[in-house]
Formats: structure tokens, sequence, C-alpha cells
């Protein structure tokens, strides 16, 4: 049951990325885990059960999705069994934390320093053949810059060789000229039949030599990483057997739980997560401009994009990028909506604060919202290329009668591509995503409108008292604890709620906050 990452995972760098360094944030939980363990060994049996419940998994979260890996799932069983364990002795915390807690932590630090290296060469090797492609596309629109001029030279010495009205002198001239571009063309044509060649190397090289090795390096890795948690975990069973043989039947399921691991199985399920299907990219087809038919256009590959994806995926891809970016474009709208009223604040009371301070922040909030609306006009331009392509695809008749209507004579516009694109190319705005994107208001009074009070997210203590004294605050007692019922959203104040009729604003910088990670409806400004 073995896999080979380096030819079954060969595009998917990114996802590697992120899989290994996930396996590092295991390790280290993994440690803080056994860490805490060690010390509610000095305590009782209900602090070690609230240990294990501390670190089951939470439903709908993330870690769910982990424990399809068996070290994942060998943690779990483990949690499970010390649910059970009753016993304390301060014997078990001294040999945790020599034997696993300190091995680990050295450990980490060298996997980190590994998966730096490893990640870096394949970082190269992309840039590698970037520049490689991009040393390509010169020569070749050079080429075909100069088989233009060329063929323009030439058109103009047969010209000026058939009027009778030219000298000689100035014939022989465009003569010479002519042929003076047709050796910079033919110059151009071997320059960019040897890039051409390097490239299709280089390509053949990346995708079949280094990308192998380096991946199968991470796999190692990898590999070694899920054998040193399952010897890690075999070693937090037996610490538990030599000091309390009472318990020996719930340390036997934790060494089951250590067996359990297969590195191999996880790996493949790694490929079985992640691998696309694809085959590497075949060589290029050299384009010959020098001669006078009619060439066929080519779509120059680009790293990094969709293009590769079938029609229905692409269509997919793009749609998950297009909100992805009008969520934050909300994001960024929303924290311009809350400076601009600090802003108002500050020039309501000069003494909160300096207003033109917010000025700098504003500037770059509206850049941002320029180059994410630019960036939404892009992806919506290709999703509707995109969905008129499947459009077509499923109808043929439909195709047809885009071009022209019952009579033959009338064009027929498309609904999806109007929607985002203006026949000059110019971007025409969606009314539906602009009302999407209103702000918020800016007086602190619209806020305590709504029907039903807002959930608490997290508690406050005051650090310094704070009178309260303009509309929509609340005042407050140095020591005070308050519950927190809406974050800071980059206007330096916090809403929080005293009891059921006292709620209001006061300054961020005055509190100290406790949230609540698990608290519903819970949102991070950044």
């Amino acid at each position: 049951m073995s896999c080979s990452w380096g030819t079954e995972l060969w595009d998917q760098f990114d996802n590697l990325e992120k899989h290994t360094q996930w396996g590092i944030e295991f390790v280290e939980r993994y440690t803080k885990f056994v860490k805490e363990r060690s010390e509610i060994e000095l305590s009782y049996a209900k602090q070690i059960r609230n240990l294990s419940k501390k670190y089951q998994p939470k439903k709908s979260s993330r870690e769910e999705e982990e424990y399809k890996y068996s070290s994942s799932r060998a943690f779990l069983m483990t949690l499970n069994e010390l649910n059970d364990y009753a016993g304390q002795h301060e014997v078990i915390a001294e040999n945790l934390n020599t034997q696993i807690i300190s091995e680990l932590t050295r450990y980490i630090q060298e996997l980190k320093a590994e998966r730096k290296s490893h990640f870096h060469d394949g970082r190269r090797a992309q840039q590698h053949m970037e520049n490689s492609w991009k040393q390509l596309e010169s020569s070749k629109r050079r080429f075909e810059r100069d088989c233009k001029e060329a063929d323009r030279a030439q058109h103009y010495y047969e010209k000026m060789d058939a009027d009778i009205n030219v000298t000689k002198a100035d014939v022989e001239k465009a003569r010479q000229q002519a042929q003076l571009r047709h050796q910079v063309a033919t110059e151009s044509k071997n320059e960019y039949l040897a890039c051409l060649k390097k490239f299709n190397k280089d390509q053949n090289e990346h995708y079949y030599t280094l990308i192998p090795i380096i991946f199968q390096r991470i796999q190692e890795m990898e590999e070694r990483r899920i054998e040193r948690v399952g010897d890690s975990m075999r070693s937090y069973a037996e610490v538990d057997r030599k000091v309390l043989p009472i318990i020996s039947k719930c340390l036997d399921g934790m060494n089951k739980a250590a067996e359990s691991i297969d590195p191999k199985m996880d790996t493949k399920q790694v490929v079985e997560t992640y691998k696309s299907g694809f085959e590497p990219p075949g060589d290029v087809d050299f384009e010959d401009y020098s001669l006078s038919m009619r060439r066929a256009a080519v779509t120059p590959m680009m790293f990094g994009d969709y293009s590769h994806l079938p029609p229905e995926q692409r269509r997919k891809k793009l749609q998950a990028k297009l909100n992805d970016i009008n969520k934050d474009l909300q994001k960024e709208m929303d924290q311009r909506d809350a400076l601009t009223k600090m802003k108002d604040v500050y020039l309501k009371n000069p003494h909160m604060g300096d207003p033109s301070s917010v000025d700098p922040r504003l500037e770059e909030i509206s850049q941002n919202i320029e180059k994410l609306q630019m960036e939404a006009q892009k992806f919506e331009s290709w999703l509707a290329e995109v969905e008129g392509k499947l459009l077509e695809k499923t109808d043929p008749q439909r195709r047809q009668s885009a071009h022209f209507d019952s009579q033959g004579n009338t064009p027929v516009s498309n609904s999806c591509a109007q929607n985002r694109e203006s026949p000059d190319g110019s971007y025409t705005e969606d009314h539906s995503a602009e009302n999407q994107f209103k702000s918020r208001s800016t007086e602190f009074d619209d806020e305590f409108d709504d029907e039903d009070p807002l959930p608490t997210i997290g508690t406050c203590k005051a650090l310094y008292p704070f009178e309260g004294q303009n509309e929509g605050t609340i005042s407050m007692a140095e020591g005070e604890m308050l519950y927190v019922i809406e974050e800071d959203k980059g206007d330096g104040w916090t809403r929080v709620r005293r009891n059921e009729d006292e709620e209001g604003y006061v300054p961020t910088s005055y509190i100290k906050l406790y949230f609540d990670t698990n608290a519903k409806g819970a949102m991070t400004y950044i």
C-alpha cells in the first residue's frame, strides 16, 4: 500500500504546503496536550477528565476533518481512554516532561527547518519555470514582430520596384532594407527555437525530475513525523503503565491507539484528498510566424490559474473566487464606514481624538476597495465567458440563435455578459451587488434600533473609569465587569451591556477583553 507524492501529487504544491503545516501544528497541539496533562497529574481525577474533554473534537469544526488520518484518530482514542483515568502522581508528570515534551519540542524545531528547506527548493524550481516561460514568450513575440516587419519591407520593395518613377537608388535601398529585415527575422526565429527547446527541456525536468524528488523528500518527512507522533503516544502510555498498574486496561487502549497509526495509510489519504487526476503538461508546439499562411492563435500557459480544469469545475472555482473577493470588499467597506463614524465622533468631540489621524487609513482602504472592485470585474468577465461556453455546449440551437434573431438580421445580446461588461469593455455595475455592499449607519443610535438584543460574545473588565456623557455611550467604573455584545470594528469603540436595559459604547483602549470563541455570532474585524 505504497504511493508516491512526487508522481501522484505533482500539481498540489500549495495543498502539500498546507498539509505539512497542519502536521507541525498537530505535533505542537499534541505536545501542548501532554504538557497540560503533566500539570494536571498534580491534581485529581476530575481535572484529568476535564483535560480529555477539552481536547475532544468539536462538532462542525476543522478538527473533525483531521480525524480521517490514523494519527489523529489515535489521538482521539487516547483522549477517550484518558477520560477513565482517575489517578495522579508526581512521577508521571516528571516522566511526561522529560520523555515526551522536551523531545517533541526539540523535534518540532527540526521539523520546521526541514520543511522550510524543502518548500524553498520547490518555490525556486517554480520560479525557474516562470522565468523560462517569460523568456520563451519574449522571444516568440520578438520573432512575430520581426516577421511582420520583414513582410512589410518585402512588400515595400516590391512596390518600389514596380514603380517606374522611382530611381534605381531608392529601389536598391528598399531591397537592402528588405534583406536586412529578413535576416533579423531569421535570427529571431533561431532564438525562438532555442528558447522553446530550452523551455521544453526545463519543463520536462521540472515535472519529471525536480518536483518528484522534492515531493518524495516531503513525503518521507511527513511519514517520519507521523511515526514520531506514534512513538510519543506509545511513550505516553508506558509512563502511566509503570507508575499506575491499576489502570493498565486504560493504558492498553492508549497503546492500541498508538499502534493503529499507519504512515503509509495517512500519506495515501493525502493523495485521495488532494489528487487532481490530471496529467503533467506536454511539450509546447513550435509556432512559425515566418509563414504567410494564417496562424492559429495559441493560448499561453498561465501558472496558478484555472485553465487546466474542466469547464464546470472552472466555473465553480471562478464563482468561489468571486465570492471571496466580494467578502473582502464588504469587509473593507465596513472598515471604511467604521472609520468614518470614528472621524465623525472626533469631529463632534475633539477631546477624544484628532480627526485627521484617520485620513491615511481611509485613503488606504479606498485604494483597497478600488483594487478589489477591479479584481471582481475581471473575475466576473471570466465567469461570464465560461458560463456562455457551457450554455453553448448544452444547447447548440441556442448558440446559433445567440447571434441572430428569427429574421436573421438582428443581433441578440448575451444577458450574462451584459450584466458584467459593457460593449466597449468597461465595467457595468450589478444593482443587486450594490445593495449588498450598502454601509452601516454612521450614528450610534441606529445600532440600538434592533428589536432582538445582540448575543453576548464575551466579557470585559474596565481598566479605567469612563463617564459616558455622549449619546450612545455607557459609563463604567474601574474594575467593573461588563458583557461584550459587539467587537471594535476599527473605530475605537466596543459595544457592551450591563444588564437587559443598559448597553452602549465604551473606548476599546479602556477595557480588557475576554472573548468566548464558541459564542454564536462572534465576528472579528481585522
